[in-house]
């Protein structure tokens, strides 16, 4: 029980251990749609756009650097979408040259002229150091809008995510709810790189949806299970990294390596065959809500 209790003793580590629970909520909530829509690279390459915005805004934007980079991505994000569904060059191409693009500036900055804000290794692997209220704010504020989002445009999600054609031919705005789609994401991977980091947040988008996805077939519930996956491998996460003296974000996502394997020993064959595909466009077989 000391183990659990002493580390709350620290007003940082508090703060710490809530937004680390609440962005693998987060990113657990968010992911399932993003690894049934075989976009998880998506995921990788947006976080390396809004590093690119992170760092530049505090160059040129101090006091506003959260939103300049919030602008940044949900610009990245569109411009990917825009470019892949309008042109012969595919999503993965246009992912590859938009976001490592603006990964590079990123770096190409923080090198050059420094930083005024968080450090370059703290943005890249998340630290529970410095951790504002502001920032807590603003990751309650992104949780409430994707979970509003998703609750008033659940059909048109599902719809899109099962069979985009479909719900295409059957009058459903599919580009607005991708751009839509894309936005929470670009705001959800922005809020959370304080703790998981640039380099490991896409990781928990995908980590606890595939397990997820390996323990039922049936959408609804693996909404719910990927959602409670991300939160306990971000609370354990975050005590491991307190005691080991690890970066947050890399013991968050080895947590969720170990519950990945387990949860793979344990359904077999069974979850290998619910997992096969989880990153073709092929409409996945799940059971949908009535």
């Amino acid at each position: 029980m000391d183990t659990l209790l002493e580390p709350l003793g620290f007003a940082f580590f508090q703060k710490g251990l809530l937004v680390a629970a609440l962005s693998g909520a987060l990113l657990g909530f968010i992911g399932v749609y993003i690894v049934l829509r075989g976009m998880s690279y998506i995921g990788h390459g947006l976080s390396h756009a809004i590093f690119g915005g992170y760092a530049a805004m505090q160059l040129f934007a101090v006091q506003f650097y959260v939103l300049g980079a919030g602008l940044w991505g949900i610009a990245s994000a569109i411009a990917i979408t825009s470019v892949a569904r309008r042109s012969r060059v595919g999503a993965d191409a246009a992912i590859g040259v938009v976001t490592t693009a603006s990964f590079a500036l990123g770096v190409a900055l923080f090198s050059k002229f420094g930083s005024s804000g968080p450090s370059f290794d703290n943005a890249l692997f998340g630290s529970i150091l410095g951790i504002s209220n502001t920032q807590i704010l603003w990751l309650v504020v992104v949780m409430i809008g994707t979970g509003l989002f998703v609750l008033l445009r659940y059909r048109e999600l599902l719809f899109t995510t099962f069979d985009p054609d479909v719900a295409r031919a059957s009058g459903v705005n599919v580009a607005r709810t991708e751009a839509l789609l894309m936005i929470a994401l670009s705001l959800s991977i922005l809020v959370t790189l304080t703790v998981i980091g640039v380099t490991l947040v896409a990781a928990m988008l995908v980590i606890p949806a595939v397990i997820a996805r390996m323990l039922t077939d049936s959408f609804g519930r693996m909404l719910a299970l990927s959602t409670v996956v991300g939160l306990i491998c971000g609370i354990t996460g975050m005590y491991l990294s307190y005691y080991a003296g690890v970066p947050s974000g890399t013991m968050i996502v080895l947590v969720g390596a170990v519950v990945f394997v387990i949860v793979l020993a344990v359904t077999g064959a069974r979850g290998m065959h619910r997992m096969a595909g989880v990153n073709d466009h092929a409409p996945p077989k799940m059971r949908m809500p009535a």
